[in-house]
């Protein structure tokens, strides 16, 4: 699966090239391909949320 940071980083250069671009259709095709993942990007989390490593205490914090 593919993570927030990577889909917001092509869409933003998506939308670079579509300013670029003299050919107004193909600026509207990358735009409307940047909307598509960005809207794809925005239900994600902004980093990975996922189980924290065995050793790891809730309740322990590094150091203690």
């Amino acid at each position: 699966m593919l993570g927030k940071t990577y889909l917001t980083k092509q869409a933003s250069l998506l939308m670079k090239f579509a300013r670029t671009t003299s050919d107004s259709e193909l600026s509207a095709k990358l735009i409307s391909k940047a909307a598509d993942l960005k809207s794809r990007a925005d239900p994600l989390p902004d980093k990975d949320q996922g189980p924290a490593a065995p050793d790891v205490s809730p309740d322990r914090q590094p150091g203690t």
